[in-house]
């Protein structure tokens, strides 16, 4: 039942590291690549991998990544969202994904379907008030509810929904110029390619450059890589949609001088079984996967852990979720264990009770 893989691999860059055929303009970036081939995860279906990856439990109604970043260090950008998430769709489980939990409010995902600068903030945008009166509007209301909070110390919802109120008015502004991708040269958005992956891809350089602490941006509505048919021809499709904007983001970042601060994770929830589904497709497999992180003080050109000779389970070096968001928050300047939040009579953090820094991967 064994599946040989459709595709060929050539060894690539310096490192020598090998990478598929399908996706020949990320393998000319491998030297600035970490590949971690000893992933694993508990549960092979989607919604519990899915909730695992983003929010480190396999159980919904807990604070995903980006509103744990954001609610840990804060936001640099004032009149943007501190976490904004590129979907055009709903993936399974949907919102959740990016939901804060039990955080406060304000650092909950800001979904953002079609990139469309004026719709963007079209339902937030005052036809009828100019920004100045909005302005005087805004201050009286502030007034109000500063009354309103000193009769209900500490409540979250009302602190969360008065600065996000504050975020939605001054995003009128700064939003439409900060997802016009128009405003790049032609070189730049010939460099991402066409599509609204490459362009999600622009966009979240450009939210990166603006101090947006974190960019979620998925590929395609639904689990587009979940091929259990013809996989040769689902995998090849999509590596072609993907590899040029995915290249040419971490050149971009690069070549502005931001990728060493700035960190990027490609990967799923899971990956795919060795054995065939069907003759040519493959079935979920959290036993052993990989994922790839760039940039933000990782090593480049360097792959970490393996997985048995078949490629089904991790074996060397494995790492569980729980270390990968531990290495994560680390290269954010975090200690994963002092990351909490009291909630419901206990601290709740990102890695639960588990995690460990994968320090070799560390540059």
């Amino acid at each position: 039942g064994l599946f040989k893989s459709p595709f060929n691999f050539k060894q690539s860059g310096e490192s020598g590291i090998p990478v598929s055929e399908i996706f020949p303009e990320v393998a000319k970036c491998i030297d600035d690549i970490c590949v971690i081939r000893s992933m694993h995860t508990d549960v092979p279906n989607h919604e519990p991998s899915l909730l695992m990856m983003n929010s480190g439990n396999t159980q919904p109604v807990r604070p995903s990544m980006g509103s744990w970043l954001c609610y840990g260090l804060g936001v640099e950008n004032q009149d943007l969202p501190g976490f904004v998430v590129l979907c055009p769709g709903k993936p399974v489980v949907g919102p959740q994904l990016w939901s804060n939990g039990f955080l406060p409010g304000i650092y909950q995902g800001c979904h953002i379907g079609k990139l469309d600068p004026k719709k963007i903030v079209d339902h937030i945008n005052n036809k009828h008030l100019t920004p100045g009166t909005q302005r005087q509007q805004l201050d009286l209301i502030n007034q109000l509810n500063d009354l309103h909070v000193g009769q209900r110390s500490g409540d979250d919802q009302l602190e969360s929904r008065i600065q996000s109120l504050e975020v939605a008015f001054k995003m009128q502004t700064e939003a439409p110029e900060a997802f016009d991708i128009t405003k790049e040269t032609k070189a730049t958005r010939e460099l991402y390619g066409e599509g609204q992956f490459a362009d999600s891809c622009l966009t979240a350089r450009r939210l990166v450059e603006r101090g947006v602490r974190m960019v979620q941006v998925y590929y395609g509505n639904g689990q587009p890589w979940d091929d259990h048919g013809n996989i040769e021809k689902g995998h090849r499709d999509k590596g072609q949609k993907s590899d040029q904007a995915i290249a040419a983001l971490l050149r971009d970042l690069k070549s502005r001088g931001l990728l060493e601060d700035t960190l990027v994770l490609w990967g799923g929830e899971f990956g795919r079984t060795p054995v065939s589904e069907g003759g040519n497709g493959r079935d979920h497999n959290h036993h052993g996967f990989s994922v790839w992180l760039a940039g933000g003080g990782v090593k480049g050109g360097m792959t970490y852990g393996s997985t048995d000779e078949f490629g089904f389970a991790a074996m060397e070096n494995k790492v569980h979720v729980h270390d990968l968001h531990a290495t994560i928050l680390h290269l954010m300047g975090i200690n994963h264990e002092d990351l909490t939040y009291r909630y419901s009579g206990r601290d709740f953090r990102l890695t639960d009770v588990h995690g460990h820094v994968v320090h070799d991967i560390l540059a």
